[in-house]
């Protein structure tokens, strides 16, 4: 039986993975297809989204009316469990009581982590991410280039489905033919933002998700994913076999029982269980790596929430897959004689030049959309078109005041009502009520547009992650303390954003309530608001300056290696979860390879 009780599980396994969101599930879906024999361990309960994702539910019959609540961050139908940027009984700390210098940490108790609420953006680093030291001498370079990412790109958009179009746009990268699945046509807001956007010089293009517009081809694609596999192939094949094209009916962040949509939960651990190679144990909080005599990974301790019972499991390797944060605590809390500064960290650079993308929002009411006909755009559950950063050679020139850019993600339409879908309207109409009410709440429904900018942040050293000295969760782990800061690249990149929200909804003939902010550290969110933490354990070619190699394996423990956002040497303003994945599968490649040889 796949998923077992701590009593269950074999003496020993090829590979345990720790983690079972976007790094983990790729990581054990590649090891596992391939014949490894790995064991994942997931701090949540079990999760089926296909039994538990609740499509059709309206939120008119959700309390509040699906409104967010602190259990709760993004609706009452969210998929997200037991998580959020709190979770009870599992604090972390941060070292200022300035809120402009917080970092708030969003977790997923769940299997699948993140993957099962979240946005489906799947944008590849261009040439230029990987390399933006040598072009503008701020942060670092990778170690590894685009080209050498290139092919794991096409496999995990062929594995997961990815919709979108090639544009060619600069450090915007194309995929190869037959890799893309066709975009679905822009709705009504997009389309008259990309209408005056132009006029602006602005351009606005399908958008990149991992969404299914039409079934897989099942064949085709598991030839190439797993050429000399037979069994491999046969496996995928069927697995895709049982996924749906997309019929626009709910929000994506509910999860998907139809397999339309990328979730880890049922793209990449089912096939990795049929394989007969992955056992999973849920509930299982891993708390540190242990080290044999000879100083290599031998082990995981974990904590059974159930039982509250500590446990060990062994391994050939170790792949830490928990989040770049909760990796960089496994680490720092796996202290020993020989690494008293804990595991992996001769370097001193555990937890260190943590990221978050830049965040800025800004939105107008557009009176070209008011009183259209009832239809539906809801669409597939989320954005069919962005705004590529496009002022590539303005910055690089020295123009914008900021070094790095951000690419503009477009809401609004006439999606299923929610809580608030009224607010705002005695701003428009002075207030009103019976008859009058419903009439201006008809005539307005869907007029509002709202753009969300997403950048990049250069890494610093005010940015970092420690373990708290005196506070531990309610499972007896100590827990970690952050420190934080943006620099004014950052703050002056989200005051452009809002001040370019603004001119495009000015354009469209469009009304702001508020004017942009004079100040962008007032515009920017907070760290770790967006969620797309990355860094921590940062890749590099000298073990002096960095955690990882371009492998993701650690340089103090060739056995152990960090497969989330925590070797990412810069954060580009192309949301991470498909370079996760795909530096995961190639990391995977090189574990097995390295095994095959005996060096591992």
């Amino acid at each position: 039986m796949p998923f077992l009780i701590s009593r269950k599980t074999k003496p020993s396994y090829d590979v345990i993975v720790v983690g079972s969101g976007a790094a983990g599930g790729q990581t054990a879906y590649t090891l596992a297809m391939e014949g490894a024999k790995v064991l994942m361990l997931e701090a949540g309960r079990n999760y089926d989204p296909v039994v538990e994702t609740p499509m059709f539910n309206t939120n008119n019959t959700a309390p509040l009316g699906g409104a967010d609540t602190p259990d709760k961050p993004f609706g009452f139908f969210d998929a997200t469990i037991d998580g959020g940027w709190e979770v009870p009984g599992e604090p972390y700390t941060n070292a200022s009581d300035d809120p402009k210098r917080q970092f708030t940490w969003w977790r997923a108790r769940m299997l699948g982590g993140r993957t099962n609420h979240w946005g489906r953006i799947s944008l590849r680093n261009g040439p230029y991410d990987f390399k933006p030291y040598s072009r503008d001498g701020l942060g670092f370079d990778w170690p590894i280039s685009y080209e050498d990412v290139a092919p794991y790109y096409d496999k995990v958009e062929m594995l997961v489905g990815v919709y979108g179009s090639n544009e060619g746009f600069e450090n915007t990268p194309d995929s190869p033919d037959g890799v893309l699945l066709p975009p679905p046509k822009m709705r009504a807001h997009e389309l008259y933002t990309q209408k005056y956007a132009k006029t602006l010089g602005i351009p606005v293009i399908p958008i990149h998700r991992a969404v299914l517009t039409q079934r897989l081809d099942s064949a085709r694609l598991a030839k190439k994913l797993h050429p000399d596999n037979p069994t491999a192939q046969r496996v995928i094949a069927q697995a895709m076999e049982e996924r749906a094209a997309c019929f626009w009916a709910t929000n994506c962040g509910r999860g998907c029982s139809i397999k339309a949509n990328y979730q880890s939960t049922t793209v990449h651990i089912p096939p990795a269980l049929a394989s007969g190679n992955l056992d999973i144990l849920t509930d299982a909080m891993g708390y540190r790596v242990l080290l044999d005599d000879a100083g290599k990974a031998k082990g995981v301790t974990y904590i059974d929430r159930k039982t509250r019972d500590e446990k060990t499991v062994t391994a050939r390797v170790i792949v830490l897959a928990a989040s770049s944060a909760e990796s960089v605590r496994m680490l720092l809390n796996s202290k020993s004689p020989s690494h008293p500064e804990g595991l992996a960290n001769s370097s001193g650079l555990v937890g260190k030049y943590i990221m978050d993308t830049v965040g800025a929002d800004f939105g107008g009411q557009i009176p070209a959309l008011e009183n259209l006909p009832p239809h539906n755009d809801d669409g597939a559950g989320g954005g069919h078109a962005y705004v590529p950063w496009w002022l590539y050679k303005e910055q690089l020139a020295g123009k914008l005041g900021f070094a790095r850019g951000y690419h503009i993600e477009i809401g609004g339409g006439r999606g299923m009502p929610g809580a608030y879908t009224s607010s705002g309207l005695e701003r428009l109409t002075g207030g009103s009520y019976g008859a009058k009410f419903k009439e201006d709440a008809r005539r307005y429904y869907g007029s509002h547009v709202h753009y969300s900018g997403r950048g990049e942040m250069i890494p610093n050293e005010d940015s970092f992650c420690e373990i708290d000295p005196t506070v531990k969760d309610k499972w007896g782990i100590p827990v970690l303390r952050f420190h934080w800061k943006w620099s004014g690249h950052e703050t002056r990149q989200a005051k452009h954003m809002q001040e370019t929200f603004a001119s495009i909804i000015e354009a469209m003939g469009g009304r702001i309530g508020r004017k942009p902010e004079a100040d962008g550290s007032d515009a920017i969110a907070h760290g770790g608001e967006i969620i797309h933490e990355v860094g921590g354990t940062i890749m590099g070619s000298d073990p002096r300056k960095s955690v990882t190699n371009q492998w993701c394996q650690t340089w103090d423990v060739k056995n152990l290696f960090i497969t989330d956002g925590g070797p990412f040497v810069s954060n580009a303003d192309k949301n991470p979860t498909l370079t996760i994945m795909a530096l995961a599968w190639r990391a995977a490649d090189h574990i097995l390879g390295e095994m095959r040889k005996g060096n591992l």
